[in-house]
């Protein structure tokens, strides 16, 4: 046989599975039942953890009037105002409670699932894309995301539907122009509700350059980007025109190899070893196989399919590559911004598993029709069972530690609301900790659930943020507020202030003793301290 002809059926043997599918009702099932998990996975106990800085954020535009919202938005937080559109809809309907507003990402990692499930079972079989679907549902990063009031689960599940979509189109004859338009579509509204998503097309570049069923269409692939980013530059100028408010990234947080290995997908060092070992046999074997294919004398890009290997892992490490490539000159990284691209981590995990299981099996023949699960052995099909066992077990503290009370970023705004609820008087005054960033002032536990300080007078406010031209409520000091006459005839004061990793701030505590306040109860909290100040 000549090297041309062993290359060719070497290629036909890495990609005939990509060429053909699992049936499409049994897989459709399963994307859903899969898709239906994750929902349950993602919403189960999003009502304990207190709400955070984002999630008030969020809360705080999307309740405010529309002219408000509409007023806010040309100051700040333009690149998230789909997402607050939409969760005002949502809110008119559904309430804000904590478990209402979190349940749209619930959803979304559904849809990303589902959207993951379809992928795989395109381009593998349905074992396989069960257990990608599984992966994914349970990965730290999107179980987070999925009960988190941002917009980073909807990026998610974006990103899977656009991947899916190109898949789809590289089986289909023809222009496809509906499924183009369809691409573009994705594209637009996903980079309108998060605008980093953009750095999608780069992935989506270099899978059109590797597939030839794709890269026969450049053209149409082109174009339709095109048409996108011109529909996603008055997102992209806001976006630049309110550079600014990313600029605490600078400080806040550094980009170390903990940062990127651990908490940008999988937050726990146990599940991020088992994660990267899983990443590590599958890359290892995707090398194998190309350096395979080069020794026969075939080319990666000549192979007649669309391997899921280059897709997999073009959408894990492109987009987020070049995020942290750029990071060094301008600070725009932070770990979650890698949400979308976790999906693609998910299905990387799942290769690993189909490696695992075919350690000490014969190889699939050339031309085996057909999704190729892989012939197995009992050895392999025994360490597939327990890789799949260690992450669903590794996943299950992890999913718990995320949905502990005080697990959003220290928050405890549920007991600072129960405690004022539960002892303030009529007519007692309260002061909150303005030391702090806005993300993190305690004050926001009252603007998330204002009922329960009906009792107490905001003796600071100057603006609520209904009318303020930003999120947050605007303030006075405690001397302004004092010259104003607002404490005149309070003879009790609440204070709450912001106690983070073990630092107690003390804003304000001085000027309230030079008002003739001493301190007379004081109750230490997960993430504040609230202190009764009397006359």
């Amino acid at each position: 046989m000549t090297s041309s002809a062993v290359g060719t059926a070497s290629e036909r043997s890495l990609t005939s599975g990509s060429r053909a599918t699992a049936d499409t009702r049994r897989l459709g099932l399963w994307a859903a039942v899969l898709g239906l998990f994750a929902v349950a996975t993602s919403a189960a106990g999003s009502w304990i953890p207190s709400l955070w800085g984002d999630e008030a954020a969020s809360l705080m535009s999307a309740t405010r009037p529309l002219p408000s919202l509409w007023h806010m938005l040309s100051y700040v937080d333009a690149v998230h105002g789909l997402y607050y559109f939409g969760l005002h809809a949502w809110i008119d309907v559904f309430g804000p409670s904590a478990f209402s507003i979190r349940f749209p990402s619930a959803l979304a990692i559904g849809v990303c699932t589902a959207a993951v499930v379809w992928l795989c079972g395109r381009l593998g079989g349905i074992r396989f894309a069960v257990v990608a679907g599984v992966f994914t549902a349970l990965e730290p990063r999107l179980i987070f995301a999925g009960e988190e009031a941002r917009s980073y689960a909807i990026g998610a599940a974006f990103a899977a539907v656009l991947i899916v979509l190109l898949v789809e189109i590289s089986r289909r004859p023809g222009t496809a122009a509906g499924w183009w338009a369809g691409y573009a579509a994705v594209l637009t509204v996903a980079t309108w509700t998060f605008l980093y998503f953009a750095l999608m097309v780069f992935a989506a570049l270099v899978i059109v350059l590797l597939a030839p069923p794709l890269r026969r269409r450049w053209r149409a692939w082109a174009l339709s980007t095109g048409i996108a980013l011109v529909l996603c530059a008055p997102i992209a100028w806001f976006g630049f025109l309110q550079r600014r408010q990313i600029a605490f990234l600078a400080v806040r947080e550094s980009v170390t190899a903990e940062v990127v290995l651990k908490n940008m997908w999988f937050q726990e060092w146990w599940f991020t070893a088992l994660a990267w070992a899983l990443i590590l046999i599958a890359v290892i074997a995707f090398v194998r196989d190309l350096v395979r294919i080069r020794r026969e004398g075939g080319r990666l890009w000549r192979t007649p399919g669309v391997r899921l290997e280059v897709v997999a892992l073009s959408w894990m490490l492109v987009p987020m590559g070049l995020l942290l490539a750029v990071t060094p000159f301008m600070a725009v990284y932070t770990a979650r911004y890698g949400t979308f691209s976790a999906p693609a981590v998910a299905i990387v995990m799942a290769l690993g598993v189909r490696t695992l299981a075919r350690i000490g099996a014969p190889p699939a023949p050339a031309d085996a029709p057909g999704p190729q699960e892989g012939p197995g052995s009992r050895r392999g099909a025994w360490l597939a069972g327990i890789a799949i066992a260690a992450v669903v077990v590794a996943a299950v503290p992890v999913a718990a530690l995320q949905r502990g009370p005080y697990a959003k970023n220290q928050s405890d705004w549920n007991d600072i609301s129960a405690f004022i609820r539960a002892n303030a008087h009529p007519g007692d005054g309260i002061v909150f900790d303005d030391g702090a960033r806005p993300s993190q002032r305690t004050r926001l536990a009252k603007a998330t659930d204002p009922a329960s300080f009906r009792n107490v007078t905001d003796l600071l406010l100057k603006t609520p943020y209904q009318k303020s031209y930003t999120w947050y409520d605007q303030t006075y000091g405690i001397p302004r507020a004092a010259g104003m006459g607002r404490f005149d005839g309070v003879d009790r004061v609440w204070v709450v202030e912001l106690s983070f990793q073990g630092v107690e701030d003390d804003w304000g505590l001085s000027d309230l003793r030079d008002l003739g306040y001493r301190e007379t109860r004081r109750v230490d909290g997960a993430g504040s301290v609230i202190l009764l100040y009397e006359r």
